[in-house]
């Protein structure tokens, strides 16, 4: 199972009144059912297209963002990128906005209004439980603990001896 399956599979769940599909984004505890296989497979392929589109932009945004926050500090005229670190870190954060940012909202925006166009609100249903987008907080916690961990290692070798 690859990334992606993972990912989606988390968006279907089965509840008491059949196979549910609790999309990210929407409000909580509500539900749409999937009446068939075929509407299942489809709704997976739209979700593995949106979550792939996401990380594409994250992934390529994000390191064209430091290549260019690396050759903007290290112009003559900013000095060396080893005196400047909120600098270097700034250019990168306002770059990683325009590329990432402005991009990754659109693609939401896009999402929230065609995730709807594959389910009926006539099978819509309340769900038990948490919903998709709230079941991911574990990984959003281990990943501000390792970032924290990062910066905690960075600073410490960068400070001055």
């Amino acid at each position: 199972m690859g990334l992606l399956d993972a990912v989606v599979s988390k968006y279907f769940r089965d509840e008491k009144v059949g196979r549910v599909v609790v999309f990210a984004g929407d409000r909580r505890n509500r539900g749409y059912l999937v009446d068939s296989g075929a509407e299942e497979a489809r709704i997976r392929s739209f979700l593995k297209m949106f979550h792939f589109a996401e990380y594409s932009i994250v992934l390529f945004g994000s390191s064209l963002a430091f290549a260019w926050s690396t050759f903007f500090s290290n112009l003559q005229s900013l000095g060396r990128p080893e005196e400047h670190v909120i600098r270097t870190t700034c250019i990168y954060l306002a770059i990683n906005g325009l590329l990432v940012g402005i991009p990754a909202g659109l693609l939401w925006r896009a999402y929230k209004k065609s995730f709807l166009s594959f389910v009926s609100s006539e099978h819509e249903v309340a769900v038990s439980g948490k919903s998709a987008g709230q079941q991911g907080w574990i990984a959003y916690a281990t990943f501000a603990v390792a970032l924290a961990i990062l910066a905690f290692i960075f600073f410490y070798l960068v400070r001055a001896k």
